[in-house]
C-alpha cells in the first residue's frame, strides 16, 4: 500500500533568508520617525529612497544601489514637500521616476538623475493637487505607462495622468482608506477600510463591484491581489490575534483560508511575488519575516519558515525581481529599516548545486516596459505587464531624457509603448536585442556630436591663436639688433647725409 508523503514536495521548502554584512548595508540615516503605517522605503535595480526626519518639511533620500557603507551627513535630499513625506513609490517603467506623498496634500512626481543627486532637488517634474487632507499612499499601474494612483485622509482615491497632469478618475470612499491595490493588468483595485469593509472598486468609474465585512478586529487591515485574481488579506480577529486570510471576489465574507498567526500588535504587511506565487509577511516592531507559498493545494496557503533577526523593522521594502541576482539563486531581497539608521539588506536564495541558471526559479517576469498608454488605459483598454525573461540577465530598455521643468505635461513626451505581444523566448530575445541595438545607435550618435564639438572648438582655438599672434606682431615690431658703437654712428652719418 502506497503512503502519502507527509512532508509536502516544493523547490521552495529550503528558502532562507541572510542578511548581507553591516559594510554591504546603508548606515547613518535619519530614518523618519512618523508614525503613518507606511513601508518609508522604496527600491529599485537603479536606486534605494528612504523617507528621512527632515526639518522645515518634508524629503528623502536617493542612493545608487552601489553606495553602500555610511551615507554622508550632508547627502543631497529631494525636498520640495511643506509637510512630512508619507509614502514613496518608483514607477515601474523608468527607475528614475519617484511619486511621493505628503502631508502638505500634494503628490509629487521626480525624475532623478542617472548617477544619483549631487545637491539638492527641489523642482519636481509634475505636482498633483487634488486632495483636501494628506495623501498616505501612491500606487503606479502594473501595465499602463503614467497612470498613478494616490489614496488620502479625506477619503478619495485619485487616479492621475502624470503625463498632463490631469484627473483620470475620483472614487469618494465611505470612511478612511487602509491600503489599496491594483489587480494584475489594473482593471480593478481592492481596497480595506476603517468600517472593516473590503471593498472592489471599478477604477475607471468608482462602481463598487463587490463589498463585505473582513477581519473582525478593529484595527487595521490590508489586502492584495494574487495574480490569479484571489485576494489575501491580514487583519486582526475579535481578540486581537493577528490573522491572514484567502478570499474569492464573489464571496469576501466566507475567506477559503482564515489562519491566526500570534497577538503581537503590528500590522502585518504583505509582499507578494506573482512569478514563484510566495508571499512574505512582514510588521513594523517585529524581528521576522514569514514566508508562504500559494498553492491550488488545500490548505493553499502553506508555511515555508520564518526569518528571524535580533532587531525590529522600522520599515520594508521588496526589490523587483528584474534587480535579483540569478546567478546566486536569488529569488526576493528586502531593504529592512531599523530604529538605529541602519537599512539592512537581506536576501533570500534557493539553495542549488549547479551554477547554471535555474529556470524553474525565474519564470517570466514583468520588465520595465508598459503595456499600454494611459489614454488607453482611459478608453477601457488593459492589458497584462509584458514579460521578460531573465536568464540573460537584465537589460534596461532606452529611456528618454526629460529637462526638469515645471511644465506638468513634461512625462507625456515619454515614447509610445507597444502592445504586449505574446511571451516567448523568442520574442524575448528579439526584444533583448533590439535594446542593445538601440543603445549602441545611441552611443554612436552621442560620440559623433561629441567629435563635432571638439572639432568646432579646436577651429575655435587657431583661430584665436592666429589672431593673437597678428595682434602681437603689429603692437610689438621687432626691432633690429643694436650694432657697436661704431656702427652706430656711421649709421646716423649716413642718415644725415641722406637728409
Amino acid at each position: 500500500m502506497a503512503h502519502r508523503s507527509i512532508v509536502r514536495t516544493s523547490k521552495f521548502r529550503h528558502v532562507f533568508g541572510q542578511a548581507l554584512k553591516r559594510e554591504q548595508c546603508y548606515d547613518n540615516i535619519r530614518i523618519t520617525k512618523q508614525s503613518w503605517d507606511s513601508n518609508f522605503c522604496a527600491v529599485n535595480p537603479k536606486f534605494l529612497a528612504i523617507i528621512i526626519e527632515a526639518a522645515g518639511g518634508g524629503a528623502f533620500m536617493v542612493l545608487p544601489l552601489n553606495k553602500t557603507g555610511r551615507v554622508d551627513v550632508n547627502h543631497p535630499l529631494v525636498a520640495g514637500h511643506k509637510g512630512p513625506v508619507l509614502d514613496i513609490a518608483w514607477c515601474p517603467f523608468n527607475d528614475n521616476i519617484i511619486a511621493s506623498a505628503s502631508d502638505d496634500a500634494v503628490v509629487r512626481v521626480w525624475q532623478i538623475p542617472n548617477f544619483g543627486l549631487v545637491r539638492p532637488l527641489v523642482d519636481p517634474v509634475v505636482e498633483l493637487p487634488g486632495h483636501e487632507r494628506r495623501v498616505g499612499q501612491v500606487l503606479w499601474h502594473p501595465s499602463a505607462n503614467n497612470v498613478l494612483l494616490s489614496v488620502g485622509a479625506d477619503c478619495k482615491i485619485i487616479i492621475w495622468n502624470v503625463g498632463t497632469g490631469e484627473i483620470l478618475s475620483c472614487i469618494d470612499h465611505p470612511d478612511i482608506v487602509f491600503s489599496c491595490c491594483w489587480n494584475w493588468d489594473g482593471s480593478r483595485i481592492v481596497t480595506t477600510c476603517k468600517d472593516r469593509k473590503i471593498r472592489v472598486y471599478n477604477p475607471r468609474t468608482g462602481d463598487v463591484e463587490a463589498e463585505d465585512f473582513g477581519h473582525e478586529g478593529a484595527k487595521p487591515q490590508k489586502a492584495i491581489y494574487l495574480r490569479d485574481g484571489l485576494i489575501f488579506t491580514t487583519g486582526f480577529s475579535r481578540m486581537s490575534e493577528r490573522q491572514y486570510a484567502l478570499r474569492v471576489e464573489s464571496e469576501l465574507a466566507q475567506p477559503v483560508v482564515l489562519e491566526e498567526l500570534d497577538t503581537s500588535n503590528g500590522v502585518l504587511q504583505p509582499f507578494y511575488d506573482p512569478d514563484t506565487n510566495l508571499l512574505y509577511l512582514a510588521a513594523k516592531g517585529d524581528s521576522n519575516i514569514r514566508y508562504f507559498e500559494v498553492t491550488d493545494e488545500p490548505p493553499f496557503v502553506h508555511y515555508i519558515s520564518t526569518y528571524q533577526s535580533s532587531e525590529p523593522q522600522r520599515g520594508m521594502c521588496a526589490m523587483p525581481k528584474r534587480g535579483c541576482d540569478v546567478h546566486q539563486c536569488e529569488i526576493a531581497r528586502f531593504y529592512k529599516l531599523h530604529s538605529k539608521g541602519l537599512c539592512e539588506v537581506i536576501s533570500f536564495t534557493v539553495p542549488r548545486k549547479s551554477d547554471l541558471f535555474q529556470q524553474d526559479l525565474y519564470p517570466e517576469t514583468p520588465g520595465d516596459t508598459p503595456a499600454i498608454s494611459a489614454e488607453e488605459w482611459a478608453e477601457g483598454k488593459d492589458a497584462d505587464p509584458i514579460l521578460i525573461n531573465l536568464k540573460e540577465g537584465y537589460t534596461a530598455s532606452t529611456k528618454q531624457d526629460f529637462a526638469m521643468t515645471k511644465k506638468p505635461n513634461i512625462l507625456n513626451k515619454m515614447p509610445e509603448r507597444p502592445a504586449a505581444p505574446k511571451a516567448s523566448e523568442q520574442s524575448v530575445t528579439s526584444a533583448v536585442s533590439d535594446a542593445k541595438l538601440d543603445e549602441l545607435l545611441d552611443e554612436i550618435r552621442k560620440l559623433k556630436s561629441v567629435v563635432v564639438k571638439h572639432e568646432k572648438r579646436i577651429k575655435e582655438l587657431e583661430s584665436r591663436l592666429e589672431s593673437s599672434q597678428g595682434d602681437t606682431s603689429v603692437d610689438r615690431p621687432s626691432t633690429p639688433p643694436t650694432p657697436p658703437p661704431g656702427d652706430q654712428k656711421q649709421s646716423n652719418n649716413n642718415h644725415e647725409v641722406g637728409v
